[in-house]
């Protein structure tokens, strides 16, 4: 027994992934792929992918909204993980690392139940806002840049279903959020602000998980 979270060192990590992993053919070639990628470090764990597609299909979810692409991982685990009528938006502004996104998703066979904007997250946002989508998506995940995040999430929780549930992701930033130095990036500093505020949100019901880079979990109440 153990009254903390248990530290996962390489031999553990790979257990875990060993007794639980079970990705599709084409999520493992992404994923492979991508640790190739100079900015391999911004593919989330492949047991966070899981835990989302997992989660996905606990709530019933039909409409995911990502906000942060990258390649495409994140957004193929749960795009999957829905029904057939299931719809995913995905946000980003990069036209190189979505390129390969695409090129995965259509592997798969779900490229046109992915609608790929490239444009700032916040613009698209305020669209889906503008065309009346308040309330209809079931799932979103906040995985962009981090001065953003506070933006990002208010505009989910307004489209977000009550219930629904909003993922927000490396709320740790590698340990750099529990002291912050004055030297560190101002994304540092306003996750630091926004991490000890949510807790005190109202609106939601929170819990965190030591996956990955830290991954907060919101349901939106009522």
């Amino acid at each position: 027994m153990t009254s903390r979270t248990v530290a996962l060192d390489g031999a553990l990590h790979d257990y875990l992934l060993n007794i639980s992993l079970s990705e599709h053919p084409v999520m493992r070639d992404l994923r492979e792929f991508t640790a190739t990628h100079r900015m391999a470090k911004m593919q989330i764990a492949p047991e966070q992918g899981q835990f989302m597609a997992w989660l996905a299909q606990l709530i019933g979810a039909r409409r995911y909204l990502e906000i942060g692409v990258f390649t495409g991982y994140s957004a193929l685990a749960v795009t999957l993980a829905m029904p057939e009528d299931g719809r995913t938006l995905a946000c980003d502004v990069s036209e190189t690392f979505t390129s390969v996104a695409r090129d995965y998703w259509a592997r798969a066979g779900v490229a046109e139940r992915i609608e790929l904007v490239l444009q700032p997250a916040l613009a698209t946002l305020r669209q889906q806002l503008d065309a009346g989508q308040a309330g209809q998506y079931d799932l979103a995940f906040i995985d962009a840049d981090k001065p953003a995040y506070r933006d990002y999430y208010e505009a989910c929780l307004q489209l977000v279903r009550p219930g629904g549930v909003i993922a927000i992701d490396n709320i740790f930033l590698s340990g750099r959020v529990v002291e912050p130095k004055p030297e560190d990036p101002p994304g540092v500093h306003l996750m630091h602000e926004f991490n000890a505020g949510l807790k005190h949100d109202p609106r939601i019901r929170m819990c965190v998980l030591p996956v990955g880079d830290g991954l907060t979990l919101c349901t939106r109440l009522a």
